[in-house]
């Protein structure tokens, strides 16, 4: 071991002075000049974060809604045990650095005592009317040692001045509120939904806005960064991190920080684009379930563990930050499915990365001079990197390994501040015997790269060739690990699960039809299919029944005259408080999800009664499981669906599963 040791420092030796003897003939020794865009100071404070979580909570958790249509009673908010310091232990349990909280959703719900609106949490029954979440979150965050943030939604659903100037400047006044009062924010968040159905003061209509022009998203920008300097504000052109295209948890591969200085395009969004102008990362955000709020019926859908760390692989692994959604349920905590698989997840992580395989080593590689050696990547400091002169832009790094070295994660970052300068990557391993062989090759390093291999490998040495770069690489890390996988925890015994097996169930009939129009609405009347009659028409919905959501119903776009009808035998009555709706998980090139629908509700199969109609909120992007509660449960055997619009308006409707729910 010792001889050995002394010949990996010999050779390193060696490579190393003849390399720095080349550098310093050739090249200057100050650092290389940034190339491209570069992150501000809060950007890079940002990056380093990595992982931290969302909370949604509001009135939704009590009306089983996804968005609220802002006409909810607030004395339906009444939490029995909110206990922000366990919502904060949850968070820690799974590495999370910081929270980022609802203060107000779309239903114009405010979780603060403000005295801007009669809609919010000094109307409800908790501690009084006395209570405030905004604060109680903000203390137990600080108390746990982790950063918050706070979402503002612009769209407000309750308001009746929305879509008018008055409105903007009740928003403006709502977020200086925020960020005046509740202490540091390292975030604060503004969703891109705006204008549709709503409440607005009791006019039940719907409502569209130009939303660059309607809200002059550089002045609200400015006026958070003004009042909370280190705050990063997401999505709107002019933030500091965009969405990153879905709401899934999968970041494109490559995914560039740097987009054009144009509004957001979705496909720009998932992959940025390489060398544009605007440090822009993106954030990769995903719920640890189906929905955002929490839902009873989803306790057997929590994501596993597994499934998390794949999310941190295709989120944090690719340079992005990962933001996983926790929503506590009706007593204002974590549920204990939740809790389990957060736990397993962040063992698992903090396992796998705790033991740096790559210490011990010995790094050789050209060099730029004695500041920017190689030796600087195994130093764990972000602040000193290996470069080589401004020429040299695909040089090798290698490092020789200590004997014994078995790993499958490979972790690289490059000097942010300098811009990203590489391009293309591969990384190459040697067994015993010095032979080479590439394991991996990628686009994009960013503020992280982490690479898995399929399987462990005991290598001697490890190179990183940059294949394809602008400029000098400026490389500040390059770290091997051994995964350690999660914990496989046992399913959740969920006792609120309501969700009515499908068992037995067909369709009737799956027909597109033009339909006579009542009052500016489809007349369903005459055009119901008979109890056991199944009438020819649309193939394929099958798909829908089968808990299969690889297996989609595809067909013709409905239109408003001439609408998609699907009636469905449950096979026997049940008490039904409501149905859900399952869209593709997969953007597809010719066909969207439903954008509207109207439900009615039978027990024969004759005799219908209108059970409800509107908007799926958000489904052209959540791509989530969208749970429909009607106003009163009722004895139903057939439900009659009716769509009429295709939220991304393509020339083809697409749905994965459809269900109900008992009470």
């Amino acid at each position: 071991m010792t001889l050995d040791m002394n010949r990996r420092a010999l050779i390193a030796g060696t490579l190393a002075t003849a390399a720095a003897g080349r550098a310093n003939a050739a090249a200057p020794v100050g650092a290389p000049a940034p190339w491209g865009a570069t992150p501000s100071v809060r950007q890079l404070a940002w990056h380093k974060r990595e992982r931290y979580g969302f909370v949604h909570f509001t009135l939704n958790t009590w009306t089983d809604k996804e968005w609220g249509y802002g006409d909810e009673d607030p004395k339906l908010f009444n939490p029995t045990a909110f206990d922000p310091d366990q919502i904060v232990a949850a968070a820690k349990s799974a590495g999370l650095t910081g929270l980022v909280l609802t203060a107000k959703h779309h239903d114009g719900f405010c979780l603060w005592p403000t005295k801007l609106t009669e809609h919010c949490i000094r109307n409800s029954p908790y501690k009084g009317g006395k209570g405030d979440i905004v604060r109680e979150m903000g203390d137990a965050c600080r108390r746990g040692g982790i950063s918050y943030g706070l979402y503002l939604s612009p769209w407000d659903r309750n308001r009746a001045d929305y879509g008018t100037p008055a409105y903007v400047e009740y928003f403006r006044a709502q977020l200086t509120d925020l960020c005046t009062n509740y202490g540091e924010l390292f975030e604060v968040w503004f969703d891109g939904a705006n204008g549709g159905d709503g409440y607005y003061g009791g006019a039940r209509e719907a409502r569209k806005i130009d939303a660059p022009k309607y809200y002059n998203w550089p002045s609200i920008i400015a006026l958070v960064h003004k009042l909370q300097p280190m705050a990063c504000t997401f999505d709107p052109l002019g933030a500091d991190i965009r969405w990153v295209g879905n709401e899934d948890g999968h970041a494109g591969d490559p995914c560039w920080p740097t987009m054009p200085n144009h509004p957001y395009v979705q496909s720009e969004g998932n992959s940025g684009v390489r060398g544009a102008p605007l440090w822009w990362p993106a954030e990769t955000n995903t719920s640890i379930r189906p929905g955002w709020f929490y839902h009873a019926d989803e306790d057997l859908q929590v994501k596993s563990p597994q499934r998390l760390m794949q999310f941190h692989d295709e989120s944090v692994g690719r340079g992005t930050n990962m933001m996983l959604n926790l929503p506590p349920d009706r007593r204002g905590l974590i549920a204990e499915p939740d809790l389990a698989s957060l736990k397993a997840f962040g063992d698992a992580l903090r396992a796998s990365f705790k033991t740096d395989l790559a210490k011990g080593a010995v790094a050789s590689g050209p060099s730029r001079g004695a500041r920017f050696a190689p030796a600087n990547v195994l130093d764990g400091n972000r602040e000193t990197y290996w470069s080589v002169p401004d020429a040299v832009k695909t040089p090798s790094l290698v490092l020789d390994l200590p004997p014994g070295r078995r790993f499958d994660l490979i972790r690289i970052r490059e000097a942010l501040d300098l811009g990203v300068r590489v391009t293309k990557f591969a990384i190459d391993v040697a067994d015993a015997k010095g032979a080479w062989g590439e394991v991996a090759v990628h686009e994009c390093i960013g503020a992280q790269r982490i690479i898995r291999l399929p399987e462990p490998v005991t290598a001697r040495r490890v190179r990183l060739r940059i294949v394809e770069a602008p400029a000098c690489p400026a490389i500040t890390e390059l770290s091997l690990f051994l995964s350690v996988p999660p914990v496989a925890i046992a399913a959740s015994q969920a006792k609120g699960n309501k969700i009515i097996a499908k068992t037995g169930w067909t369709i009737v009939s799956a027909i597109q039809h033009t339909l006579a129009m009542k009052a500016g609405k489809p007349d369903f009347e005459g055009e119901k299919s008979l109890a056991g009659v199944v009438k020819p028409g649309l193939p394929g919905a099958e798909a829908v029944l089968d808990d299969d959501l690889a297996t989609v119903w595809t067909t013709p776009a409905p239109t408003p005259t001439s609408i998609v009808m699907l009636m469905i035998d449950m096979g026997k009555a049940e008490q039904v408080a409501g149905f859900s709706l399952t869209p593709t998980r997969q953007a597809l090139p010719d066909a969207g999800p439903p954008g509207r629908y109207s439900v009615e509700t039978s027990e024969d199969g004759r005799t219908w009664t209108p059970a409800d109609e509107g908007e799926f909120g958000n489904i052209a992007y959540a791509r989530a499981t969208q749970r429909i509660t009607f106003a009163k449960a009722r004895q139903a055997r057939y439900l009659m669906l009716g769509f009429t619009t295709v939220a991304t308006a393509q020339p083809k409707m697409a749905i994965a599963g459809i269900g109900a729910f008992r009470p």
